[in-house]
């Protein structure tokens, strides 16, 4: 069953934000600075790395919900027992430069090995961006038939903005709005945007049909508590300023 805080924002559509410190990121200093500030800004729930030692500290610190990102399936019955309220598969954007591509079947089959171990925690998928859009589409269509509760888009690792400032981060998330536009038209279960979003870009993610955003490096690589709160309240302010009822599907 899904947490409620997390139901009750998905049913709101546009209202979660999830703070992603970083799947490689097992200091726990830098973890609880993230946590934190994602908690004292307004998210609706923080993603960590595969640590029930990390999952117990996130206890510890706030009441978020705390969402556990890998992709070895063994990893996750343990976090789930620390704690963990959801899981997922991917943040895949760790390994793309160390030259590793995650392909359609073998994230299928992660899906499914997982889902296996773990039938009743809810749990998301990301869909990776290197697969042309529509192939894309359908893997979303598959991992959501596999037993996946939420699909989440990636893509600002391909994007190589050109200019600086705002226009710069409309070319950032580019490709992972696209995708959130294409896959929620295609699937029944919330659509996270995640990786290259921003305060700038947050909105238009739930215009194109994403039922909240995730957001990693625009805090979690931030020197001081104050500024990462600051950038927390941001976005939280930019979702503000969508309202599901006005927004048109085309």
């Amino acid at each position: 069953m899904m947490h409620p805080k997390l139901q009750s924002a998905f049913a709101l559509r546009g209202d979660v934000l999830k703070i992603i410190s970083g799947l490689t990121n097992f200091n726990p200093q830098k973890v609880a600075a993230t946590v934190k500030a994602a908690d004292l800004g307004g998210a609706t729930c923080v993603d960590i790395a595969a640590d029930p030692d990390l999952v117990r500290l996130c206890r510890q610190i706030g009441n978020l919900p705390v969402c556990v990102s890998a992709v070895e399936p063994e990893k996750f019955p343990p976090v789930v027992a620390a704690g963990a309220d959801l899981i997922e598969i991917g943040n895949f954007d760790a390994f793309y430069a160390q030259g590793r591509r995650f392909e359609a079947p073998e994230v299928l089959q992660l899906t499914r090995q997982t889902r296996s171990l773990l039938p009743d925690i809810t749990l998301s998928v990301t869909v990776p961006h290197i697969l042309p859009l529509d192939e894309q589409v359908q893997l979303a269509e598959d991992l959501v038939q596999a037993g996946a509760d939420i699909i989440q888009t990636e893509g600002g690792t391909s994007s190589t903005p050109t200019h600086s400032g705002t226009l710069g981060l409309l070319e950032k998330a580019a490709p992972t709005l696209a995708a959130a536009y294409e896959i929620s038209r295609a699937v029944k279960v919330p659509v996270l945007c995640a990786s290259g979003i921003s305060s700038v870009t947050a909105p238009l993610a739930i215009a194109a049909g994403a039922a909240g955003v995730g957001v990693g490096s625009a805090v979690n690589r931030l020197d001081s508590e104050v500024a990462m709160i600051a950038a927390v309240r941001s976005l939280v302010e930019a979702l503000a300023t969508v309202k599901p009822a006005s927004l048109v599907r085309v």
